[in-house]
């Protein structure tokens, strides 16, 4: 009986999902995405060829629009915005951050690095040969 348990474990261990999973958790906490808002989708897509073109990012999309409610000066405010996603390595968020700071019309952009907990390990190699300098 252990001994089936011993080979069905080893057979579980060396199934190929449980060596991607591996990879994967290995990269955890490498590579982030970085979000921020502009205010029209002209704005979104300049930042993220600037930011491609740079090798700060390996992927950007713009989202929108999208209704964005904040307070700003003591006052609610509604707006419609577009939303930037950019793939990145947790490495390039400073260089990614300062790039958005130089180029966004807004006096204090929304610039938020969310870790990205998983993911095919291809992608996120490719992700970190692209954003090489």
């Amino acid at each position: 009986m252990k001994t089936r348990i011993r080979r069905a474990r080893h057979k579980l261990n060396n199934a190929p999902w449980c060596r991607l999973s591996a990879k994967i958790v290995g990269m955890l906490g490498d590579h982030v995405i970085v979000v921020s808002t502009t205010a029209s989708e002209g704005a979104a897509r300049a930042l993220a060829a600037g930011a491609i073109e740079a090798r700060l990012g390996a992927c950007a999309q713009v989202v929108g629009p999208v209704t964005s409610v904040y307070r700003w000066n003591d006052e609610v405010r509604t707006e419609q915005e577009w939303r930037l996603e950019i793939k990145t390595t947790a490495d390039g968020v400073t260089a990614l951050t300062a790039h958005i700071k130089d180029n966004h019309s807004y006096d204090l952009p929304e610039i938020i690095a969310i870790p990205i907990a998983g993911g095919s390990a291809e992608y996120l190699s490719w992700l970190m040969a692209e954003t090489r300098r």
